[in-house]
């Protein structure tokens, strides 16, 4: 049983495109059931983060015949995501079709791309940490829904293992090396100086925290929290020292706030032009900066033609990134031959696996002899 791993990244593809793609982690046990089911993987990981849609898995079939099944799984995902966000006609119109934007790779290769993507090497900002949490959160749920066995145990302890030598005995995330403080020197480049500025975050999850602790240390003046569980928003403000509002009531706090950081995790637009418009009225156009590290977007674009408003979503933070490459380009080389011999034993043990069943057999779940606890 191979390895094969078919992707979209920040690399390859916009995030228009992207986010057409993204798996809401709700749906993902039953995609991975649906993907196990129809034969083409034994064991399977579902990959899905702001920068990244990646399935990894586990199969008994020919790499070109594996590629062609998860290809048309994609493709069929795509078009139940892009009908939350279009009326039929137009997702029958829009349904992505694949060039260059998507990548397909067989062993060893696609071992080390999972490898280099643990690592930050694969990713916007080179070396940052976040990814390794986003993957062991993947693995984890594969892992308690039974859809990982031997082999991708295997693989994503090993790439967990890869990702803390690296991080170790290696300068790779030297600087400023996550979205957080990305988005906080975009912060600084629009205003002269972040103190004294109003924040409202929308979405209490883990970036977004991380983006208001980021501004927090960099002198803003307090932090709005508006999420969908409002147990969960006063949480985040209490830690933040700031202040919860109910989710349907953050468009009223716009006469007050600067800056606006979005990561929820709406399958459609929360903000667009007819709504900003007369907000940016009560705030006598005051400037305004928007993030959105949300995929899908959380804004429409067009809010971006809107006379003092700076909209910026998750590619536009490469352009910040890039900054911060040249310092640590004299580590890659280092990291990729860790990688390479870390790589070797997994495919050295490959003959010496047990055949394992897959297809709608198998997707009851793998035997307990088989599993490994989740990192």
């Amino acid at each position: 049983m191979s390895v094969v791993v078919i992707g979209l990244s920040h690399r390859t593809s916009p995030v228009e495109l992207r986010e057409r793609f993204a798996f809401a982690e709700s749906k993902i046990p039953s995609a991975l059931q649906a993907l196990r089911e129809s034969g083409i993987a034994g064991e399977a990981v579902i990959l899905s983060t702001c920068n990244r849609v990646e399935i990894y898995a586990a199969t008994e079939l020919e790499p070109s015949k594996a590629f062609d099944g998860l290809k048309q799984f994609l493709v069929a995902s795509s078009h139940e995501v892009g009908s939350l966000r279009c009326d039929d006609r137009t997702a029958q119109r829009d349904v992505p079709t694949f060039g260059e934007e998507i990548y397909a790779l067989a062993e060893p290769q696609s071992l080390h791309h999972l490898f280099k993507v643990a690592s930050g090497l694969d990713s916007m900002v080179l070396g940052e940490t976040e990814i390794l949490g986003q993957i062991k959160d993947a693995y984890a749920l594969a892992h308690q829904h039974k859809h990982t066995g031997a082999r991708l145990n295997k693989l994503f302890q090993r790439a967990f293992n890869v990702a803390k030598h690296i991080r170790t005995h290696t300068n790779i995330q030297r600087g400023s090396v996550s979205v957080a403080s990305v988005a906080v020197e975009l912060a600084d480049k629009i205003f002269t100086s972040l103190a004294g500025r109003e924040v409202l975050v929308i979405g209490a999850g883990e970036t977004g925290e991380k983006v208001a602790r980021a501004l927090l240390s960099r002198g803003a003046k307090s932090i709005i929290v508006a999420n969908r569980s409002f147990e969960r928003a006063q949480t985040l403000a209490a830690e933040l020292k700031g202040r919860a509002i109910p989710f349907d009531d953050w468009s009223g706090e716009f006469d007050k706030i600067d800056i606006a950081i979005s990561s929820t995790a709406a399958p459609h637009h929360i903000l667009d032009r007819p709504k900003l418009e007369p907000l940016m009225k009560s705030r006598r156009q005051r400037p305004l900066l928007l993030i959105d590290i949300a995929v899908p977007r959380d804004i429409d674009p067009a809010v971006n033609a809107l006379e003092n408003v700076y909209l910026y979503n998750i590619d536009d933070l490469q352009s910040i990134a890039a900054d911060y490459l040249k310092q640590r380009t004299e580590e890659i080389t280092r990291c990729e031959q860790i990688i390479f011999e870390k790589a070797r034993p997994f495919l050295e043990s490959r003959e010496n696996q047990p055949q394992m069943r897959h297809g709608p057999a198998a997707v009851r779940g793998l035997d307990a002899s088989e599993q490994l606890p989740a990192s």
